[in-house]
C-alpha cells in the first residue's frame, strides 16, 4: 500500500519542511517521540515498511545514538551528578538532553526517509518548474545529476573489477580506496562535461520559456499531504507544550 504513490513530489517536500522544521524549536523527549510514532505509523501507509525503513535510514539510525552520547557527555550539567571525567559530566540534565536528542534526530530524519522514498527525479524536475516556477536550467541540471547519482554504485563495481584484474586491488585497502575514490571523480567529471555539452547541442540551455511534456498539478491530495503534516507538527508541540515538557532550542 501507496497512499501517497501519485503525489506531487513538491508536496512531499513541503510536507517535510512543514512537518520537521517546528520541531527544531523545541528539544524536549515528548514532541519528538509524537512525531516519531506519526512517523512509524504512516510509514507503512506509505510503502516503506520496517524492513524498506531501517535498509534505506540506516545512517539516521547510527547517527542518531551517536549524537544522544555527546549530548550525554557534553550536555550543560545541572541536577544530580552521576559521573565526571575531564570535560565529559553525566547529569539529570545531560540525560534528560541525550534522550530528547536521539529520538528528534530520528523524528526529524526518519521522516525524510519516508516521504523521499519513491519521488522520481523527472516527476520533481516537473514540479519545481511548474509548480514552484524555478528557472527551466537549474531544475534541468539538478534532474540530470540526480540521474547521474544512481550510476555512482555501477561505476564502483566496474572500477572495483578492473583494478583487481590489473593486479592492483589485492593488496593495501586503504590505498585501494582512496585511487578509486580518486578514479570515481575523474570519471564522473568526464562523464558530467558530456552530459552538459550534448545538452547544451539539443537547447536545454536556450533562453526563453520552456515547454514541457508532462503536466505537474497541485490538488486536493497535494494539499492533504500538507494539511496531515502540519498537524502532526503541531500536535507534537502542543502535546509538548500541554505536558509541560516543551523546552525552548535557546534556553537547553
Amino acid at each position: 500500500m501507496n497512499l501517497i504513490r501519485d503525489v506531487n513530489p513538491v508536496a512531499k517536500l513541503l510536507g517535510l519542511l512543514l512537518m520537521t522544521t517546528p520541531l527544531l524549536l523545541s528539544i524536549d523527549w515528548v514532541s519528538a517521540t509524537v512525531a516519531l510514532a506519526c512517523t512509524l505509523v504512516a510509514a507503512p501507509l506509505c510503502g516503506v515498511g520496517p524492513r524498506r525503513l531501517a535498509r534505506r535510514g540506516w545512517p539516521i539510525l547510527l547517527a542518531a545514538p551517536v549524537s544522544g552520547i555527546s549530548m550525554l557527555l557534553y550536555g550543560n550539567p545541572e541536577g544530580t551528578e552521576y559521573f565526571s571525567f575531564l570535560l565529559a559530566t553525566v547529569t539529570d540534565n545531560s540525560i534528560a538532553l541525550a534522550i530528547a536528542i536521539t529520538v528528534r534526530v530520528l523524528a526529524v530524519g526518519l521522516p525524510v526517509v519516508v516521504l523521499t522514498a519513491d519521488i522520481d527525479p523527472t516527476d520533481l524536475g516537473d514540479g519545481l518548474a511548474q509548480v514552484l516556477k524555478l528557472p527551466a536550467r537549474f531544475v534541468l541540471a539538478s534532474v540530470a545529476g540526480v540521474r547521474l547519482i544512481t550510476l555512482f554504485l555501477d561505476d564502483w563495481r566496474a572500477l572495483t573489477r578492473a583494478r583487481r584484474a590489473r593486479g592492483l586491488g589485492d593488496h593495501g585497502r586503504i590505498k585501494r580506496l582512496f585511487g578509486q575514490v580518486f578514479a570515481l571523480l575523474v570519471f564522473a567529471l568526464r562523464r558530467g562535461t558530456k552530459l552538459s555539452t550534448a545538452m547544451e547541442a539539443r537547447g536545454f540551455g536556450a533562453p526563453g520559456p520552456r515547454t514541457w511534456a508532462r503536466e505537474s498539478t497541485f490538488g486536493g491530495r497535494e494539499w492533504a499531504v500538507l494539511a496531515a503534516c502540519a498537524l502532526i507538527a503541531a500536535a507534537s508541540l502542543g502535546i509538548a507544550v500541554w505536558t509541560g515538557e516543551f523546552r525552548f532550542l535557546g534556553v537547553a
